[in-house]
């Protein structure tokens, strides 16, 4: 396995690590208000990761302010979990885009680090707040909608739609039943492989020759240009870590604009099955 990801064993080793942040990343601060990692400060997807509009919020001094209230220096590690699978890893590919040199994914995440019975608080932690030096974006990491658009008729480029199976036929749009004002399905010759087929029971990544059979069998493979996309571009993220780290693929881009942005463009071809 990558370097990159660590176990609950090395994280437990440096909850009391100034150089090491632990960040917990959901829809709702509830959970993380009862049971959190030791240390753990609270990132809201809705409020600092996304705009209004569901778009993802990639701009650079916006986010340098979530990371200096955060605590976060541009030498701290962070290491990012959430309740939701792969939360590590999506947050991993925004800090990346942003410049962020040291991130880490959790291997299991919030799942393993509970069944494992490791220590959790209640407590709120509080950091003063630094100064964070804001990067330029790393375009070379996403892929925008017109370039979506010309690599559906490209044999070289592979579609790869990670959502859940009721998103990819139609039958949902975002997670719940379409709206008569929205259109569902999924990008035309797009290959479907839900991101949670990469994850073993309890959270951690399935091995590397699984991985690599999964995609492979689905033509899903190093020598062709890979764009994921899921519905905001968070699972897509995801698995963008999971082809360019885990697997080495060279190729990779998200389309983290995805199915969100796709869907409201009117001429924009869509497919159901």
């Amino acid at each position: 396995m990558h370097e990159i990801v660590v176990d609950t064993q090395w994280l437990n080793e440096r909850l009391n690590d100034p150089n090491v942040r632990v960040v917990e990343v959901d829809t709702s601060p509830e959970t993380f208000k009862n049971a959190h990692i030791p240390g753990a400060v609270f990132w809201n997807t809705f409020t600092d990761l996304l705009l209004p509009d569901l778009q993802m919020n990639l701009d650079p001094t916006a986010m340098a302010r979530l990371f200096e209230r955060s605590g976060i220096t541009n030498d701290t590690t962070v290491i990012a979990y959430g309740s939701y699978p792969g939360t590590g890893a999506w947050i991993l590919w925004l800090l990346k885009a942003l410049g962020h040199p040291h991130v880490r994914v959790l291997n299991g995440g919030h799942q393993k680090w509970l069944a494992e019975n490791r220590p959790i608080s209640a407590d709120l932690a509080q950091y003063a707040p630094t100064q964070y030096h804001v990067q330029a974006l790393d375009s070379s990491m996403r892929i925008s909608q017109p370039e979506v658009r010309a690599a559906i008729a490209q044999k070289e480029s592979v579609l790869l739609d990670v959502r859940t199976s009721q998103e990819y036929r139609g039958e949902y749009f975002l997670l719940k039943p379409p709206e008569p004002t929205e259109r569902s399905g999924h990008i035309p010759g797009a290959v479907h492989i839900e991101h949670l087929q990469t994850l073993n029971a309890d959270g951690t990544f399935k091995s590397l020759q699984q991985l690599q059979e999964l995609y492979n069998s689905h033509g899903v493979t190093a020598d062709k240009e890979i764009i994921p996309y899921c519905a905001i571009g968070a699972r897509a993220g995801y698995i963008w870590f999971v082809l360019k780290y885990l697997l080495g693929y060279p190729h990779v881009r998200n389309y983290d604009g995805s199915w969100n942005q796709w869907s409201r463009i009117a001429d924009a071809p869509v497919e159901k099955s």
